[in-house]
């Protein structure tokens, strides 16, 4: 039985690439069109920050108190941007496994927003499945086929085949051994 190819696996790799980009960018293109639905005062953001102070209890509660809701327009401008960023990395193939990284911050800062980073349910949400197509960008070189990262990587030749080869040696003319 013989494997597939290698460039196979790489063709299914940037399919899942450019979907997960495409869902990243579904999530923030809608942000920026329809910015008045999402951005404070009146936004989704900040209900989903005062949600998420009240389903949230140590250090990352006091970040979401301290740090996130008096900086809320710099955060939801930082959410859209981040989003939209993350899916035009993943959908052209450039600088994939950064774009992977930020796919997974953000995931894990939306599900610890709504407080189930132990929960079972939150790690069988939307967004963990999202998390973990952005991991697999991380982790793989996803973008280095049908993508910009194949210009920043290396080529190297082929090496030509070993072939064996039979090299004449002559007899021995040390000691022998006895007879």
């Amino acid at each position: 039985m013989n494997l597939p190819s290698s460039r196979l696996y790489a063709g299914w790799l940037a399919v899942v690439r450019i979907l997960t980009g495409a869902i990243w960018l579904m999530h923030g293109v809608p942000k920026f069109l329809h910015s008045d639905m999402f951005m404070p005062p009146n936004g989704f953001i900040g209900t989903y920050v005062t949600q998420g102070l009240s389903k949230t209890t140590g250090p990352y509660h006091d970040f979401l108190a301290n740090v996130v809701q008096p900086n809320i327009a710099i955060f939801a401008e930082l959410v859209r941007l981040g989003e939209v960023c993350v899916g035009i990395s993943l959908v052209l193939g450039l600088l994939t496994r950064l774009g992977g990284f930020f796919g997974i911050v953000l995931t894990l800062n939306y599900m610890a927003a709504r407080g189930g980073l132990g929960t079972l349910g939150e790690w069988s949400s939307i967004d963990a499945c999202l998390m973990l197509l952005s991991a697999i960008n991380l982790v793989l070189p996803t973008g280095r086929f049908l993508g910009i990262d194949r210009l920043f990587t290396r080529r190297y030749d082929a090496e030509p085949p070993l072939m064996a080869e039979f090299v004449q040696e002559r007899p021995l003319d040390g000691p022998r051994a006895p007879s």
